[in-house]
């Protein structure tokens, strides 16, 4: 499966003329990437067995994947790859199906799309609202970041139900077993206090998961994320809507680079808000 994945958004990246920033390594992702990728995958086989699928072929092995999730009522899928010689023979509209029969009594979805063209056109036919994307990426520079304006706090395992909280107010339902396998690979930041609450989880890359009651408190988890990550660190914040604009005025304020980011496609839903959804859990 790793190498379907690998293939596949390799193709994906040059079909959709990407960032040269955006491709894989030589030799495949960076160590701590594969591993969250291996452990997104063990995870999601273990609480959705019924969501995750390979296609394969008698000749040539395994040609695609999909993965997804259903969370209180909210289905996710964090991935649909098909390889390149595989592609247009309806391997990815036969695992997308399969993924969507998982989903079926769900009343709300969400899929963060490639920039591959064949991605938004799936999902669209679908059913689902196609919402431009952004990303922030860049070096920090942490003199433009204002003053934290209030506490932030590491996070820990007596935090869940304060995460499922907000994760019910911003996306409809709670990510549960998935604050399980997060914190094995990010830092969790918390914010708990009269104004409200919220979390984020990040690396010294950038940002994977972001909620919060509102866009004052997201606005001081980014920045205490941004602020932690060491000095020169390449960083990449994804899945931007035009809902979250304060997170783009964060990144500004940080000069990162903003630039176009795929889709967030959404379905029984609008855009979640303050939100940043993660790449692997939605």
């Amino acid at each position: 499966m790793r190498e379907v994945t690998a293939a596949a958004f390799g193709a994906s990246h040059q079909l959709s003329g990407g960032d040269p920033a955006d491709a894989r390594p030589p030799g495949g992702a960076r160590p701590e990437v594969a591993a969250r990728e291996r452990g997104r995958t063990r995870h999601l086989a273990r609480t959705d067995p019924g969501g995750c699928w390979i296609a394969q072929d008698e000749a040539a092995g395994p040609v695609g994947a999909v993965l997804s999730s259903r969370r209180e009522g909210t289905w996710g899928m964090s991935l649909l790859a098909v390889a390149p010689g595989a592609q247009g023979k309806g391997v990815g509209k036969a695992l997308m199906a399969r993924a969507l029969v998982h989903g079926r009594a769900c009343l709300r979805g969400i899929i963060c799309a490639s920039r591959h063209p064949a991605a938004p056109r799936t999902y669209r036919r679908a059913g689902f609202t196609l919402h431009p994307a952004m990303r922030l990426t860049g070096v920090v520079d942490p003199a433009g970041l204002p003053p934290l304006d209030g506490a932030v706090h590491e996070g820990t395992a007596r935090h869940r139900d304060l995460m499922d909280s907000v994760d019910r107010r911003t996306r409809g339902g709670a990510h549960g077993p998935d604050h399980e396998e997060l914190p094995r690979h990010f830092r969790l930041f918390v914010v708990d206090d009269l104004a409200g609450s919220g979390y984020c989880y990040a690396d010294d890359h950038g940002v994977e998961l972001l909620a919060a009651t509102s866009r004052r408190l997201a606005t001081r988890l980014l920045t205490a994320a941004l602020v932690g990550i060491p000095p020169g660190r390449h960083v990449r914040v994804a899945g931007l809507t035009a809902e979250q604009e304060w997170a783009v005025d964060v990144g500004i304020a940080a000069g990162l680079d903003i630039s176009n980011d795929g889709y967030v496609c959404l379905r029984g839903m609008r855009p979640p808000n303050p939100y940043i959804p993660s790449q692997l859990f939605l």
